[in-house]
């Protein structure tokens, strides 16, 4: 499981990386600039919506993973 600080850590990376300073990563994803602040430093209280954004415009991806999804793909299979 991902803890906050090592989602941080890959956060702060790829912007760097990206060559964005947080004020730039912030207006590119439509937050506030304290938000990729308190996401670099590890904070937890931070909405998933607003996370995604972030983590979006650094073309980083979250896979979910379980023992239940490939049940969950199936089924998704025989609907469509």
């Amino acid at each position: 499981m991902i803890q906050s600080q090592e989602l941080a850590d890959v956060i702060r990376m790829h912007r760097k990386a990206a060559k964005l300073s947080r004020d730039k990563l912030a207006e590119m994803s439509g937050v506030g600039k304290t938000v990729i602040y308190d996401i670099e430093n590890g904070k937890e209280t931070i909405q998933l919506n607003t996370l995604r954004k972030v983590l979006s415009v650094l073309n980083i991806k979250i896979e979910l993973t379980s023992p239940l999804m490939d049940n969950l793909r199936k089924i998704e299979n025989e609907k469509g």
